[in-house]
């Protein structure tokens, strides 16, 4: 089986992308971040002509996340906690959070809140969005030890210097800090492994690059996406890798994706 996931920076416009991405590598099940769309506008058509099945979670040209599999999606749910945080005036709970069981593993597509900048109210939110994300997560691990689960997507966090191209750029800013970084680490500590990490060694090796000031070809990335895997899936991990050519060319998303294989 092998599971993806990708911040694709607006469904709509790269859903050529997403198609042939998917027949290249013969994915199995994509989680999807940022797809910047209602539900009524998501691309299904293309995708069900290829015979993947997908939900979506979507409220407006903001946010956004879907699960495509051609494995199954059972079980499906647009929250990972009855509780989970909320933001907006009035306060609502954004499309940052999609979960469907796919071939036996429980996956769910996050888009972590970005935070904006120290001392924001959205910085507040995302940690505790991230709090709130490891408290159901370390449960469902509590409930069943034996479970498969893996956490896919855009964490809008950079756990460790190594996982960007220069730390001292971000100094003062988020990604970067410490309780961000914390609570990333709660998560990892709560059972569920970087299971790209081990095939992925860096420094260097990166998901993101920005668009302005040739970060891409520069180098200038930052390792921001991820699949956190629970213990028994990532026992089943044979193979990891980014798909840095999906952010060459023409109409790219600024991520790439991340790729797992399992036995």
């Amino acid at each position: 089986m092998r599971i993806a996931t990708w911040n694709v920076n607006s469904i709509r416009s790269r859903i050529d992308r997403v198609t042939g991405f998917l027949e290249r590598h013969d994915i199995d099940v994509l989680a999807v971040q940022e797809t910047k769309c209602r539900e009524d506008q998501f691309p299904g058509l293309e995708l069900s002509a290829m015979g993947y099945e997908y939900v979506h979670r979507g409220l407006s040209q903001w946010n956004g996340v879907a699960l495509i599999s051609r494995v199954g999606l059972d079980d499906v749910a647009t929250q990972f906690a009855d509780d989970q945080p909320m933001f907006g005036d009035p306060e609502i709970v954004e499309a940052r959070s999609i979960g469907a069981t796919c071939g036996g593993v429980r996956v769910w597509s996050l888009y972590v809140p970005n935070g904006r900048e120290l001392g924001h109210p959205h910085y507040d939110y995302k940690l505790q969005w991230l709090e709130r994300l490891r408290q159901a997560s370390a449960q469902w691990l509590a409930d069943d030890p034996t479970a498969q689960i893996a956490l896919t997507g855009d964490w809008n966090v950079i756990p460790t210097d190594d996982d960007v191209w220069d730390v001292t750029a971000f100094e003062g800013k988020t990604h970067v800090s410490q309780p961000e970084r914390d609570a990333f680490q709660a998560v990892v500590d709560a059972g569920y492994a970087d299971v790209v990490r081990p095939f992925t060694p860096g420094p260097g090796v990166y998901t993101y690059w920005d668009y302005q000031q040739l970060a891409f070809p520069k180098k200038r990335g930052l390792r921001i996406d991820f699949v956190l895997s629970s213990p028994a899936l990532a026992a089943r991990v044979e193979n990891a890798w980014i798909d840095r050519d999906e952010r060459k060319g023409k109409g790219a998303s600024d991520h790439a994706p991340v790729i797992v294989d399992l036995a």
